[in-house]
């Protein structure tokens, strides 16, 4: 397999429109087609919608191929249409009549609070803004053949750190281990036990004992019903469907159910013989870590909520600036003044007014409610959904939170709201002729809920539905009134109204939130998408915060509101400089003692310390602050010489001057220092010496660091022995990304401590060099100094927090040394220079905002290393290429500006002859890793590049990994 296409679809990291080529079709309830674009803002041009052909039950076979011969339509027909975009198929178009709160909008709409664990969601996310991410990712995955994905609308997976690769096969399928019980009530993957990545056959919804008897001799995965198809695999799809010549019989498809049908034919086993899916190639992929949350019924809403909200058990559940009484409370967009006890949990309370002087107990679910001052007390199971239909009407919509909505009126075992629905009329000193109803009805279709106006709209008729208490006159209001179904609420919500009035609770909110600043939910939130709703929302700013507040809160508050003036188009600058700053002190102030350099050496010594340099394989942009700070970060790289020679050298010794002196050999110049402070204005823009004065400066040659105080840097030199000579040489060209600077600095550093014996180690090495960064104020994470002192194949972690120490797991070389794949790995100077520092800012930026799509895209980033890890570990050379190709993408992803022209017009001579490249650093230029595919292929790569190089600074230089990482000595 050939280095991956790198897809458009990767942009969808950097903004929330979504790329060209990159089609969304969803199948939704016919109120919500026409409504959609105006409520979620999603795009015409690659957000397609429809319903499904009303009064035919299609299936989710049909469905599909119903979807993509309406979308083909729009596009000018079906030739050529599968294989032009890659499109995520949802579906989400049911009635939804065990979740009737958020029938009119489906299912797929419903609103999510933000998870307390994770950090970058947006306030008005909902189940669809939740599910995208996983399912782009999975499409940037497939190859070219691979353009069709098919989700379902009420599921939420989270994979954990599971690592994902996609199979080149005609259909693949996504599955999770759980136990029999479980996997009975879904379809189920039956796996070879050598092989579980292989199809041997599927079962739809087998019962618990027949998955327990096929499990002695195969493994088995749940099915989570995220499906991959290729072309080929759509096709006969649409055929089963009943595609014929370009057209469906009769324009409407037949009924085809991809999981039961189409699914029971596929593997290598499967139970139903038809030629043509059995001839189907399949693959699995297990999310070794994933997890299943069902949204499919009231319960399930807060139960999966619940679920996940309590994913990780360390942390406190902060809601409405108290800790909650139960963890099954949830209330978003609403405005509520209920006082809440030990007795309150599974509650939803959302897009709802719920005053003080309603009394609520447990398994609630209160939605659409507008302002009021009524005094309801809600029995325990009892919800409430208030819908507004035209233009000033609202419908009463009461129900238990265990109806089904389904069977006979008159049927003995139909209930409504705890009752049987025959009780409930006779309860109220009525019949079905008295109602106006047909017993025979279903439910979900029977005019049951009034539709009033605002004044007629009162606690009154509500406690009349609910418990027969409430006005005399409620009973005539419910008999003259019009009344909708189920099914008319969904089909004449005015879903505009619903969204209006939701957002009007979501500034409330925020508002209460701004004056309780540190509430944790917002500073898990998206605070660029916060900063917008201030701006339009006119909310005022917070009061500012003091001192006392974590460091963690302050950097993200000095950002926001940097975030708010830029959107307001003032100068958030200041702000914006405040926010880097307190990230600085809070990372120098990690170190709490004062070095005192003493004199280590003879006079006639030198002191030579060197270092390899490193190249990142994996994870790179997870060690930078303040991501790793919050999150921890994961990095794979190697330590390698050049050319047979560790890159990075300083040399260090006594002079007769009581100055500092300081030397670059490969620019060729020097500047002597003989006050604190012209060594304390190491951060000037443009100074050649700004990383070895902060070296001497953290070494204790300052009064800011040093744990004695001299009166001048001349007293000092004096107490120390005399004046030195610093001298330094990177062999390596400017803006090479190979993390130079860090490496250098780190060097200096572990120099300067066998100088002054200060007696540090790699690892206090490593984290004064973060430090130096910061003061520098060139930000950076650890990596490369890491990357290029310790020795060999690593990875390495860190835990949230200051960084002071990370865990180095060394891993096998032989994937780069052996003697057969060595030589396929190249290593390319393209001539090519960037400087780092202003990609940086942006980035970091991000991560101060907490923006969702790039912190999942480093969350990724981050998972990666370890993929990458086991391929090493593995010695799989075809792996490892390929997910050196993987970083790349993922690096393109998070920064645009990472893939220039001139990197391109390389790429597209070598390209076909590689598994996998990609430029080191930060991208945009320096060197390039390629992984050529056999030795045929490196010395291909190497004539090509040889001959027709891009400038004329372009070179290759052999590497070899270095098995020694940072050594000092002294002559």
């Amino acid at each position: 397999m050939s280095i991956p296409v790198l897809l458009p679809v990767l942009q969808y990291y950097l903004t929330d429109s979504k790329p060209n080529k990159m089609q969304y079709l969803l199948s939704l309830p016919e109120n919500l087609v026409s409504a959609f674009h105006t409520i979620t803002h999603y795009s015409p041009e690659n957000w397609f919608v429809a319903s499904d052909p009303p009064g035919n039950k299609i299936g989710s076979g049909g469905g599909t191929a119903f979807l993509l011969s309406e979308h083909s339509k729009k596009l000018g027909g079906m030739e050529n249409y599968l294989s032009q975009d890659k499109k995520i198929i949802i579906h989400a178009g049911g009635q939804s009549r065990r979740l009737p709160g958020y029938a009119p909008s489906g299912k797929i709409l419903t609103p999510i609070p933000v998870f307390r664990w994770s950090r970058g969601q947006s306030l008005d996310q909902t189940l669809l803004d939740l599910q995208l991410p996983l399912l782009e990712r999975v499409m940037s995955l497939t190859s070219p053949d691979q353009n069709t994905l098919i989700a379902s609308g009420d599921v939420m997976i989270l994979t954990g750190d599971s690592d994902i690769s996609v199979p080149d096969a005609d259909v693949v399928c996504l599955g999770i281990w759980v136990d029999p019980h479980l996997a009975a009530r879904h379809g189920v993957f039956f796996t070879p036990k050598n092989n579980p990545r292989e199809l041997d056959f599927m079962l739809q919804k087998p019962d618990h004992q027949k998955i327990e008897s096929l499990a002695t001799s195969h493994l088995f995965m749940m099915d989570i019903g995220i499906w991959i198809l290729s072309d080929k695999a759509v096709n006969l799809l649409m055929k089963r469907s009943g595609w014929e010549k370009d057209k469906f019989k009769n324009g409407i498809p037949d009924y085809y159910d991809l999981y039961s049908t189409f699914g029971v034919a596929l593997g290598t086993k499967p139970d139903v013989k038809d030629d043509e899916l059995n001839a189907l190639t399949v693959g699995i992929v297990p999310l070794n870590k994933g997890e299943f949350y069902h949204y499919g019924t009231s319960r399930e809403l807060i139960s999966s909520t619940e679920k996940i909200q309590n994913r990780i058990k360390d942390q406190r559940a902060i809601w409405h600036n108290r800790v909650k009484v139960h963890p099954s409370l949830f209330v978003q967009n609403a405005e509520s003044s209920v006082q809440w006890n030990a007795g309150h949990y599974n509650v939803w309370i959302e897009n709802s007014h719920v005053p003080s002087d309603w009394k609520l107990n447990h398994d609630h679910i209160i939605t659409g409610v507008p302002e009021n001052d009524w005094k309801l007390n809600l029995p325990e199971g009892m919800c409430l959904d208030i819908i507004p239909v035209g233009t000033e009407k609202y419908c009463i919509r009461p129900y238990s939170i265990d109806d089904a909505f389904r069977g006979a009126l008159a049927d003995p075992n139909t209930t409504w709201m705890g009752t049987l629905f025959a009780d409930w009329l006779k309860e109220r000193t009525l019949d079905f002729s008295k109602a106006g109803l047909d017993g025979e009805a279903d439910i979900q279709s029977s005019a049951i809920f009034p539709v009033l106006t605002k004044k007629e709209l009162s606690e009154g008729i509500i406690k009349w539905m609910i418990d027969i208490t409430g006005d005399n006159a409620a009973q005539g209001l419910w008999l003259s009134s019009e009344r909708y179904s189920a099914d008319q609420i969904s089909a004449n919500a005015n879903l505009e109204r619903l969204q209006d009035q939701r957002k009007k609770y979501r500034l409330l909110n925020l508002s209460g939130l701004a004056k309780n600043y540190q509430h944790s939910v917002f500073y898990q939130a998206n605070l660029k998408q916060i900063a917008g709703e201030f701006v339009a929302g006119q909310l005022p700013l917070p009061q500012n915060l003091d001192e006392s507040v974590s460091p963690m809160i302050r950097f993200r508050d000095h950002m926001f509101r940097s975030e708010v003036l830029k959107q307001s188009g003032k100068d958030g600058s200041g702000q914006e400089q405040q926010a880097f700053e307190v990230l600085q002190k809070a990372i120098v102030s990690s170190i709490e003692h004062n070095p005192l350099p003493q004199l280590n050496i003879c006079s006639d010594q030198i002191i030579w310390g060197r270092s390899p340099i490193r190249l990142d394989l994996a994870g790179g942009w997870s060690d930078t602050p303040p991501f790793c700070l919050q999150s921890g970060g994961s990095v794979l790289n190697m330590a390698v010489e050049l050319n047979g020679q560790p890159p990075i050298q300083v040399y260090i010794r006594l002079s007769s001057e009581k100055k500092i002196t300081l030397r670059s050999i490969d620019i060729g110049i020097a500047e002597k220092i003989s006050t604190y402070d012209e060594l304390r204005n190491f951060n000037v823009v443009g100074s050649a010496f700004s990383i070895p004065k902060a070296a001497l400066c953290l070494a204790g040659f300052h009064p800011d660091f040093c744990g004695t105080k001299y009166v001048s840097l001349e007293k000092q030199l004096d107490a120390f022995g005399g004046g030195f000579e610093i001298s330094l040489l990177a062999a390596i060209p400017k803006g090479s990304g190979l993390g130079t600077s860090s490496v250098l600095a780190a060097t200096v550093l572990g120099t300067l401590s066998d100088f002054c014996s200060l007696n540090w180690d790699l690892q206090s090495i490593g984290h004064r060099t973060l430090i130096l960064e910061q003061l520098l104020t060139t930000g950076g994470g650890w990596q490369d100094q890491y990357g290029g002192i310790f020795p060999g194949v690593k990875l390495l972690e860190s835990e949230p927090g200051t960084q002071e120490v990370m865990n180095v797991r060394w891993l096998p070389d032989h994937v780069f040394t052996d003697v057969n794949t060595k030589g396929n790995w190249l290593l390319y100077y393209t001539g090519v220079t960037r400087v780092a520092k202003n990609i940086l800012a942006e980035i970091v930026r991000g991560m101060f905002l907490n923006e969702g799509n790039r912190l999942r895209l480093l969350n990724d980033i981050r998972q990666h290393s370890y993929a990458m890890a086991e391929a090493i570990q593995r010695n799989d050379f075809k792996r490892t290429g390929e997910l050196i190709a993987r970083s790349w993408q993922l690096n393109m992803a998070l920064d645009s500006g990472t893939n220039t022209l001139e990197v391109q017009q390389i790429i597209d001579k070598i390209k076909d002859y590689t598994f996998g490249f990609k430029l080191l650093g930060a991208g945009g230029g320096g060197y390039m890793l390629i992984c050529a595919k056999d030795s045929e292929a490196a010395a291909k790569i190497q004539n090509v590049l040889t001959s027709e190089p891009p400038n004329n600074r372009a070179r290759f230089v052999s590497m070899d990994v270095s098995q020694l990482g940072f050594q000092v000595s002294r002559s």
